[in-house]
């Protein structure tokens, strides 16, 4: 399978926040549940042909534009009682940020599939400019100068993706690749700096008859697919097609190689061995789950994460990806106001783990506070002396606050018992931390959720936090060490020359 790594610099962020005012003439939209007509903000309304989004002409002083902040080009649509934005992803939010639903062949609607208004005409809406950017130190929304408001740009190019059209994936262009995209703490690019997510991600698939459902867990072990037993290494061209192998890291977080030669090697034998995973040293010597592969936001309507693939079935290996649609279920038929909450969402998951108790379509969740399960190294890398604060075994934070709010709470209950349970587990490691609120707020506090799911090509997000930095190439001189937790992040690492012209009777010193 070929990987497309998606570099495009639009910026990726569904944050508006809006003053809803201005009584602007109708645009033809219909609401759904009166079918009366919705007012909206236009330019030269029912004439496309009249748009010009490179002309600084388009700019309004009076328009709502000049009172939105967005983080990316988006399209107005004026209800009457305020504003609903409509974002490049197709997804539609309130006011505040806040996500209705999506747009989806002209149609707007809901999480749960119910429709909210027909009939929406982009070409009659008003077109907003990206005109705020994210502080770096405050992490707050600081609007930019008012000369970049007021419809200057088409939200999205007409030569490379059609907002009504969620089929379409849009197109590389080599002018908006950010060449110096802002690192964050890891060393990696932010998750704005990758661009706009392909269309093919948020692309309505509820329908198409491939049904699975999330279980979650994070017990913090040596991922499978970073042991070379797990990925195809007939040649080299194989490896690297397979995206090489996952990235481990030690108890301190730092990438550390996922194999060496082995720690036996003997005259005219040259053989490679996994460095020693934590679940299995039971103390801090060990490889661990690095932590920035906890799930992350890429708005409010897609989500990236890694995923144990069901080990059942060849097709479910290591580096591949799948888009995930949740469709309001639940695995066992219980269905809470969590689960509806969640429906309509989007999620691209990448295998980085093989779960031989995983069943076919099922994804088990990399998720900081789902549960250690039977194996449980996450106690040893945060030097827990008691567990409890992780949860329960099975289902973590999520299965105690459960318990405590009632299986038929109120969603806003959950998270808030599952956020002070993350705050309380994971303070000291802010990608843990991140991961677990994540569970809470963008993915609802859902159980056991059921989704649609197609396999698709990973996003470069993905990729960079899968791929090793260390181990490259299939062939290595790294010399096997016991003990990894003394290793710092540039520390040379040590090699042993093996089986060369140099060594004819075998390994060197």
């Amino acid at each position: 399978m070929k990987h497309k790594l998606f570099k495009t610099m639009v910026a990726a962020s569904s944050v508006a926040m809006i003053c809803a005012c201005g009584d602007d003439s109708s645009s033809g939209a219909t609401d759904e549940t009166n079918n009366t007509t919705l007012s909206s903000a236009v330019v030269n309304p029912g004439s496309s042909a009249s748009i010009d989004p490179g002309s600084s002409e388009n700019a309004v002083p009076d328009s709502p534009c000049n009172k939105v902040q967005l983080l990316a080009p988006a399209w107005l649509l004026d209800v009457g009682t305020g504003y609903m934005v409509i974002h490049t992803d197709n997804s539609v939010t309130d006011a505040s940020g806040n996500p209705l639903g999506t747009l989806s062949e002209g149609n707007i609607v809901d999480l749960t599939g119910t429709p909210l208004v027909n009939g929406v005409d982009l070409t009659t809406l008003t077109i907003c400019d990206a005109n705020a950017t994210i502080d770096p130190n405050s992490g707050e929304v600081v609007s930019q100068s008012s000369s970049s408001v007021g419809g200057n740009s088409n939200p999205t190019s007409s030569a490379s993706v059609n907002p009504n059209d969620t089929t379409t994936t849009p197109t590389e262009s080599s002018s908006s690749v950010n060449t110096d995209p802002e690192l964050d703490e890891n060393g990696f690019p932010t998750i704005e700096s990758y661009g706009a997510p392909p269309a093919e991600y948020t692309k309505e698939i509820r329908n198409n008859g491939q049904t699975g459902w999330n279980s979650r867990y994070w017990d913090g072990c040596k991922p499978h697919c970073s042991w070379l037993s797990s990925v195809d290494t007939t040649s080299e061209e194989t490896f690297q097609a397979g995206l090489t192998v996952a990235r481990n890291c030690n108890v301190h977080d730092v990438e550390v190689p996922a194999y060496t030669l082995g720690h036996a090697v003997q005259q005219f034998w040259m053989g490679y061995e996994g460095t020693n995973s934590a679940c299995d040293t039971k103390d801090p010597s060990g490889t661990f789950a690095c932590t920035d592969m906890a799930p992350i936001a890429v708005n409010d309507t897609l989500s990236y994460a890694y995923v144990a693939g069901s080990g059942k079935q060849y097709q479910y290996g290591c580096g591949k990806c799948y888009h995930l649609q949740y469709n309001g279920g639940k695995n066992d038929g219980d269905v809470k106001k969590t689960h509806k909450a969640l429906n309509g969402k989007h999620i691209v998951v990448m295998v980085s783990n093989i779960g031989y108790d995983v069943e076919v379509g099922q994804f088990d969740l990399l998720i900081p506070g789902g549960g250690v399960g039977a194996f449980d190294a996450l106690s040893t890398q945060l030097g827990l002396t008691d567990a409890s604060v992780l949860g329960a075994n099975g289902g973590g934070i999520g299965r105690v606050c459960f318990e405590q709010v009632g299986w038929d709470g109120e969603v806003a209950d959950f998270q808030k018992c599952i956020i002070e349970g993350c705050e309380k587990a994971f303070s000291k490691w802010p990608n843990l931390l991140r991961g677990c609120k994540w569970y809470a707020e963008w993915y609802m506090a859902a159980d056991n959720p059921t989704y649609n799911w197609e396999e698709v090509e990973c996003p470069q997000y993905l990729v960079d936090h899968y791929m090793t930095t260390i181990n490259t190439t299939k062939d290595n001189r790294f010399r096997w060490r016991d003990d990894w937790s003394s290793y710092k992040k540039g520390d040379e690492i040590e090699t042993q020359e093996c089986l060369t012209d140099n060594y004819p009777q075998g390994c060197g010193p």
